[in-house]
């Protein structure tokens, strides 16, 4: 079927044209000597001779009309530095939604620009900038056009924001050194720009406009020319740090902390660039979460940890939507949750030409009965066609007496402009693992997807296979031994005849497999129907779901505390019903309700997430997990419950206090942290970690950490 499926897609490629553009489509910097105060007002004469552009378009909510209120964009750019000027006029300005202004903040809730910039022209990879009227900042790398979208990068940068009666206006400032781009006396690159005005709903942008797109859609956007000789290698920049503290274990004594380490980033040319760090220290990352998992599969867990943030999308490779992954970045450093000691590692990526590539070595520390051990990974990608890519990956693990190695190719074929302007994607990847002292043939994992996501309808076809002795050590692997097939179909029309709803959403196909890879046998399977789903001209969110689920347990399953489900074959059906208010308001609420049979028993499931953004400054985040579960094997209530209170005083200086307790650890987490940016490049934290032990309806304090760490900035 497959087979039939591809050679159909491929005839179709010669109906491929050009997909929709606003002229003009280029920006021309103007270069200027003029020093430029960073401070929104625009009082250099640079800008007024600077060309700006004006014709940005709807996507929402009125695709192809020109945006309703007027706006502006022009860059300037000397040697060193690229500067972005933003005007957004608003007629009603006292409606304009500024909800947040802490770094890396909540930015898709409030009035914003975002710009994405692609310094290789490649059609793929871009960076992406956001501001908004009360002067956050936001960043990430995208990669592949959105399939990767790493928010967690913080690129060195700056912006000014002024608000007033016209409008918001906003000044930003890159050093061209926070950029990658070729060592090309005349650049030209990609861009695009989008103006969100949430108070109407409204999305705009300059290029790139179709529903089927985003502006995360780099091939579809516009070009910035007229960079000629800029520098962007900074040759080496220094990141020292400090850290001082003191921690409490249970039932044991106070320890004093200090440890000094940090990190050296070496610019060879301006695409690439190599990360040195020793005595590595994650001490200011969040705790994670502890889950409660009611299936017989691992949990994955967000990374979170800075060094391995950056660029973590090009050491990607993952099959099955992420289930399968053949490196997984916690697997460094943290062993069954317990912090190990990384003595230093490096970190080399680049770009040349077409060829993307990242080398990452890290060795962590002998601890207890815990080895030394060492991790490191090879991952090439290589740009064919205009949107399209062929790559590998190599991945160690290597320790006394044992290794353990994978090998794997992908490949996808991407394009905006199949059937005129849709979306389509085939690929494919193939892996291999290869362990010390273990012989086996059936020792692969591989995929073959087909995808149309597009506005109107989309679909997805996927099968992939994990055999029994595919053993990624460093990575993830949800479920062994199996072959999967899922597919999708969504028809997501947008009807005129009701006035109040902007867009249905109905999926009449939704079917999932999971077979045994020995003896072909049905393990798992899903069938989703939704039979309305919708989205409301006032930003609400509607969808009703009827699901019905087969599991097939060799064993007795583990569920919760001492009660088991009992091995056998299950059929059950369930109902899911999906509410959310728009995320824009002060108040928003998020929601599910879910109920229905549960293997030979029932389950109720409820989720609710409420926020207030009372202002900019300020905002409390509560969320909350029930499920009641009655089994011939004995009843039970799980709860999990988490807060979150943030206040930004500035831009630059925040703190947050986050909470959690579920009724399985019986514990408190408590998470307290300061954040204070002294200049840009530069961070100081102080960190409150408080364990509270609640079983027996005690509270006993538990493990207590309190630390100050800083980290300089310092560019050679």
């Amino acid at each position: 079927m497959y087979r039939r499926l591809i050679i159909y897609i491929f005839a179709l490629l010669p109906l491929f044209v050009f997909s929709q553009k606003s002229k003009p489509d280029t920006l021309s910097a103007f270069y200027t000597e003029e020093k430029i105060n960073i401070d929104g007002h625009f009082n250099e004469i640079s800008w007024n001779n600077a060309k700006r552009i004006s014709n940005f378009t709807q996507r929402e909510p009125e695709e192809g009309k020109a945006v309703s209120e007027r706006t502006y964009a022009a860059m300037l750019y000397n040697k060193n530095t690229l500067y972005i000027g933003l005007w957004g006029y608003d007629s009603h300005p006292e409606k304009m939604l500024a909800k947040d202004m802490a770094r890396d903040g909540r930015w898709g809730t409030s009035d914003n620009f975002e710009i994405n910039i692609s310094t290789f022209n490649d059609n793929r990879n871009s960076f992406l900038f956001v501001v908004t009227p009360s002067g956050l900042r936001g960043d990430a790398l995208i990669t592949d056009e959105g399939t990767g979208f790493n928010e967690d990068w913080n690129g060195v940068w700056d912006v000014a924001v002024q608000r007033n009666d016209s409008g918001w206006f906003a000044e930003i400032i890159i050093p061209f050194s926070t950029l990658k781009f070729s060592d090309n006396a005349s650049q030209v690159w990609g861009l695009n720009i989008e103006r969100n005005i949430r108070y109407k709903k409204e999305q705009a942008s300059w290029q790139g406009w179709s529903r089927n797109y985003s502006v995360f859609k780099i091939s579809q956007g516009g070009t910035l020319v007229g960079l000629e000789n800029i520098k962007g290698n900074q040759n080496i920049e220094l990141k020292p740090f400090l850290t001082t503290g003191i921690q409490k274990q249970t039932n044991s004594g106070t320890d004093k902390t200090l440890k000094i380490g940090g990190d050296v980033n070496i610019s060879f040319t301006p695409t690439t660039k190599l990360n040195l760090t020793v005595n590595t220290d994650f001490s200011q990352v969040e705790s994670d979460r502890a889950p409660i998992n009611l299936t017989r599969f691992s949990v994955y867990m967000p990374e979170k940890r800075a060094f391995f943030i950056e660029n973590k999308d090009l050491f990607d490779f993952s099959m099955a939507g992420g289930s399968v992954s053949t490196f997984y970045s916690r697997r460094i450093g943290i062993y069954n949750g317990r912090q190990i000691p990384i003595i230093g590692g490096l970190k080399l990526t680049g770009k040349e030409k077409k060829t993307n590539f990242g080398v990452l070595s890290m060795q962590t520390a002998e601890q207890d009965s815990i080895p030394t051990v060492n991790y490191s990974i090879i991952r090439v990608k290589q740009d064919i066609s205009n949107q399209s890519s062929i790559g590998f990956i190599t991945t160690a693990k290597n320790e006394k007496g044992h290794y353990n190695y994978v090998y794997g190719v992908d490949l996808v074929y991407s394009t905006a402009k199949f059937l005129r302007n849709k979306n389509l994607l085939i690929g494919g990847a193939i892996a291999q693992s290869q362990t010390q002292d273990v012989k086996t043939n059936k020792n692969l994992s591989y995929e073959l997807f087909i995808q149309y996501p597009n506005d109107l309808f989309s679909f997805l076809l996927m099968t992939n296979t994990v055999q029994k002795g595919f053993n990624p050590e460093i990575g993830f692997l949800q479920r062994e031994n199996n072959n999967y097939y899922t597919t999708y179909f969504d028809y997501k029309p947008r009807p005129t005849f009701i006035p109040w709803i902007r867009q249905l959403f109905f999926r009449p196909l939704n079917i999932t497999y999971f077979f045994s890879d020995d003896n072909k046998t049905l393990e798992s399977a899903q069938y989703t129907i939704k039979p309305l789903g919708f989205t409301t001209k006032s930003g609400e969110n509607f969808s009703l779901n009827l699901i019905k689920s087969y599991e097939s347990l060799p064993y007795d399953f583990n569920i919760y505390d001492t009660i088991h489900i009992t091995k056998g074959e299950y059929w059950y059906n369930h109902y899911q019903i999906d509410f959310s208010t728009y995320q824009s308001r002060k108040f928003y609420v998020s929601s599910y309700l879910s109920w229905g049979e549960f293997f030979a028993g029932t389950k109720t499931e409820t989720y609710i997430n409420v926020c207030w953004y009372p202002n900019k400054h300020f905002n409390i985040t509560v969320d909350w997990t029930r499920n009641d579960v009655s089994l011939a094997q004995g009843n039970f209530i799980t709860n999990d419950i988490g807060s979150r209170i943030e206040y930004a005083f500035t831009p630059k200086l925040n703190n947050s206090i986050y909470g959690q307790w579920n009724n399985e650890s019986k514990e408190i987490l408590l998470n307290y942290r300061i954040n204070w940016i002294p200049m840009i490049g530069s961070d100081f934290y102080f960190v409150i970690n408080q364990r509270i032990n609640t079983k027996g309806n005690s509270f006993e304090l538990g493990n207590f950490t309190l630390l100050a760490k800083y980290i300089w900035r310092i560019v050679i």
